[in-house]
């Protein structure tokens, strides 16, 4: 018989039946948890190297949490050393015709023998630090030129700056682990403290251009634009860029623009907007038939935006076939998908592969994308006759997807790390998983792996 493949939303499972991960399928996945659940987490970016391939890896992060009373709320500052993994190959090359199933069995014990041996022993090290912080945090993001430097939207309305150099020097001496229920909460005053906007909101986003300049968006419509001045304090803008007609969602600044950013809205439309000229979007157009939750501009190819909306689909746009009209033809769609049924939270393009991209769904997936992909019957057959599969993919699976990750539940939040190729982390009601798909091939130079 031949392997079906199981599909998420598609395929039931018996009464009888669970899933199992196949650990195989990633060169490293990890999972832990910093207490409460964490809507937001940021990767914080390091020292150590700018383009890492070697395990075991050491990742440093910032995230808030969700607790069940205001005060029990805290800004965690962690480091996870000792993250083991083995890069694998993608298509076995010890298969012969002679082998049973039995051998391939000992050939998969033996590669966990190997992870121990290329990774260090396979339990992470968590290293946690906690800020008191009262209320929820929406969203946490920390600022690219200057990782120390954080920015947090709270539930209760305000957006605060942080300096977490203390805590990340302290992380980064230390080596040991600390036990998750003792570690203390610093009570710490934020740098600045913006009360400015009318409601709380989820939308933020520091320049990867200028330095400490910031867009924060609220649940009223309005964004506020900050601009970073001497002595760690900021001028805001009372005056806000207005333009949605519902919350705004998100808020991605260009890559290749100094005074250019985007934001989506739950009024279904994406704005792009330019501090340059006046409060007003420059280019307004309808996204999706539904809220648009999220946005991610391509850093590597400038042009392509990619934004996920409420009701599963998301969707890709080439920036340079935008019409300023709003009523005319949008003719900027270059890719639609409508694989999750279930809204999208969370969606960013890889830093490093300027057309692979992963999106999180309240489905509980976590999808990575390649849209470089297309159907190729030809490399299909030969792969087949490789490896002897005898799988035959479901015809309605779209070839550009690469990897659906699964066991999480209530995804959240997923960022890529900018300094190890292939690692993505995410976050869910139950917890962080560190993940590197096994068949996601880096282009860059493959030294040292």
């Amino acid at each position: 018989m031949p392997t079906k493949v199981w599909q998420p939303g598609v395929d039931k499972l018996g009464e009888e039946e669970e899933l199992e991960c196949d650990p195989t399928a990633y060169n490293s996945l990890h999972a832990f948890h910093i207490g409460w659940p964490c809507l937001s987490f940021d990767v914080v970016r390091d020292s150590l190297g700018l383009l890492r391939t070697d395990f075991p890896h050491t990742v440093y992060f910032v995230a808030g949490t969700q607790a069940e009373k205001p005060d029990w709320n805290s800004i965690g500052i962690f480091k996870v050393s000792n993250v083991s993994g083995k890069q694998r190959e993608l298509v076995p090359s010890k298969t012969t015709a002679g082998d049973s199933d039995m051998d391939t069995d000992n050939s998969d014990s033996d590669e966990d023998s190997d992870d121990e041996e290329e990774g260090g022993s396979a339990t992470p090290v968590l290293q946690l630090r906690k800020v008191a912080h009262r209320g929820c945090i929406n969203r946490i993001r920390a600022m690219t030129q200057n990782p120390h430097i954080c920015a947090s939207w709270s539930d209760a309305g305000y957006v605060q700056i942080w300096d977490f150099s203390t805590h990340l020097n302290a992380l980064a001496e230390s080596e040991t682990e600390v036990p998750r229920g003792g570690s203390s909460v610093f009570n710490q005053a934020p740098l600045f403290n913006f009360k400015g906007h009318k409601d709380e909101g989820y939308a933020i986003d520091w320049s990867p251009r200028v330095a400490g300049r910031l867009v924060t968006g609220d649940c009223k419509n309005c964004i506020h634009l900050w601009e970073p001045t001497s002595g760690a304090t900021w001028n805001v803008d009372a005056t806000p860029f207005t333009g949605h007609t519902a919350s705004v969602e998100d808020l991605q600044w260009s890559s290749t623009e100094d005074h250019v950013f985007a934001s989506c809205s739950v009024d279904g439309h994406i704005a792009i907007w330019d501090a340059r000229l006046g409060k007003s979007p420059a280019i307004y157009f309808k996204a999706h038939n539904a809220d648009v939750n999220v946005i991610s501009w391509n850093r590597l190819a400038s042009v392509m935006l990619a934004s996920g909306s409420d009701d599963g689909t998301f969707s890709i746009r080439d920036l340079r076939l935008l019409s300023p009209k709003s009523q005319e033809e949008d003719k900027s769609l270059v890719a639609h998908f409508q694989y999750h049924k279930h809204p999208i939270t969370s969606i960013e393009w890889s830093p490093h592969e300027a057309s692979t991209l992963a999106v999180s769904s309240s489905d509980n997936q976590l999808t990575i994308w390649d849209l470089s992909l297309e159907k190729d019957e030809e490399e299909e057959a030969e792969f087949k006759a490789k490896t002897k599969e005898q799988v035959n993919a479901p015809a309605d699976l779209p070839p550009q997807l690469l990897f659906v990750h699964q066991g999480q539940k209530d995804l959240k939040e997923l960022h890529w790390h900018a300094q190890i190729p292939g690692m993505i982390v995410s976050t869910a009601s139950d917890g962080f998983n560190i993940l590197m798909p096994s068949n996601i091939q880096s282009t860059l130079p493959s030294e040292g792996v």
